[in-house]
């Protein structure tokens, strides 16, 4: 029997309050409205954004459904939608694209002025939330919520992917894979020959080194403080690995040295304003180019001196690896289809959302 139209109950996992685990909720879902598509989700990554949300370093509306990073299938569309149909693959996307902005119709920036990341109103575009539970509305997050069983999302917030592709792996080009491997081959623009510092060995972290390795970097330098994760980000592209409490000096001394003066390009995949500096600091001064990728903690601020970007080096940062999230996405499912770069090393465990909180807890814990 069809639901189109229809209230759906369903299962999600719900944050009620800061630092507190998820809650396993029945809830009910409203039908899309006008321009708005209901989605049946298959897969979703864990994000270490979602977790700054838990913790309060990512201000977001209370209570929430979370996850921004999914896959699945339409299963209704409300009045004008276009783009996609019911039975269509899609992810969504956290940052829509509205095609109509300034910044969506700019050539190379992709920060859809419609996005909520900075003023979170925890609502789809219309400003009402489509989940209740036990009576009371939940908010949305990001305009996806991808932390249950159904969603919805305004339509310039979801991507119709090919018909074939395995939604468990291609969930994770809705965020951490694309953000990784966007900021080296688009935002940093890696060069042929040149020499990397990837800070940071997380899902997009491996990303970065995916994108440098694609790009054609020569060295692909490593650094964490968790050895565990070297092997893995040797598998998918890393040259050598440092861990930076192997030495009494800065880290971003180290790398200076072993790369004869500065790497051509550095990226901080953390969130942490000290690693931030370094990863600048370890740039060779007249041309290095260093990309901030990880999401800093909130109302935190960096003192720098100007010197440090005088003499030539450049400071850049991008969202989802500055790419146009609708026109991009099937983009990307399409390349992995046709093998350009794999998602296996990216997945390290598989759970039902019943176990929300044992995927967070791994998180926590750097198996990610």
């Amino acid at each position: 029997m069809s639901t189109a139209g229809k209230v759906i109950k369903c299962k999600a996992a719900v944050l009620w309050e800061l630092n507190k685990p998820f809650s396993i909720e029945e809830v009910e879902v409203a039908p899309p409205k006008a321009h708005e598509v209901r989605i049946k989700m298959v897969a979703t990554g864990i994000c270490r954004s979602d977790d700054h949300v838990v913790n309060g370093s990512l201000v977001t509306r209370l209570p929430v459904v979370l996850g921004h990073e999914g896959a699945g299938i339409v299963e209704s569309i409300g009045e004008g939608v276009t783009t996609v149909r019911p039975g269509d693959k899609v992810i969504p996307l956290f940052i829509p694209q509205c095609g109509k902005c300034n910044v969506c119709k700019h050539p190379e920036a992709n920060l859809c002025l419609k996005f909520q990341l900075k003023e979170p109103r925890g609502t789809l575009n219309d400003g009402t939330c489509r989940f209740t539970c036990r009576g009371k509305p939940i908010h949305h997050f990001l305009g996806t919520s991808t932390f249950t069983q159904y969603t919805v999302v305004d339509e310039m917030s979801v991507a119709k992917i090919h018909a074939d592709s395995p939604l468990e792996k291609v969930c994770l080009i809705g965020c951490g894979f694309s953000t990784g491997y966007g900021s080296a081959v688009k935002i940093a623009k890696v060069t042929q020959g040149s020499t990397c510092a990837v800070f940071g060995l997380g899902g997009v972290g491996l990303s970065v080194i995916m994108g440098c390795k694609a790009a054609g970097a020569a060295r692909i330098i490593a650094v964490d403080i968790n050895k565990d994760k070297f092997a893995r980000a040797k598998q998918v592209g890393a040259t050598e690995c440092i861990n930076p409490q192997d030495y009494e000096k800065p880290i971003e001394e180290v790398l200076k040295e072993v790369s004869g003066g500065g790497v051509d390009f550095s990226f901080e995949v953390i969130g942490r304003l000290d690693t931030m500096m370094s990863a600048l600091l370890c740039c060779q001064e007249a041309y290095g180019v260093s990309v901030i990728v990880g999401v800093p903690p909130h109302a935190q601020n960096i003192s720098m001196n100007p010197m440090l970007l005088l003499t030539g080096r450049t400071w850049k940062g991008a969202i989802f690896g500055g790419f146009k999230s609708k026109e991009s996405v099937p983009k990307l499912v399409t390349d992995f289809m046709a093998k350009k770069f794999s998602l296996d090393q990216l997945i390290t465990h598989v759970l039902p959302l019943e176990k929300i909180n044992e995927g967070f807890d791994l998180l926590r814990s750097g198996m990610r």
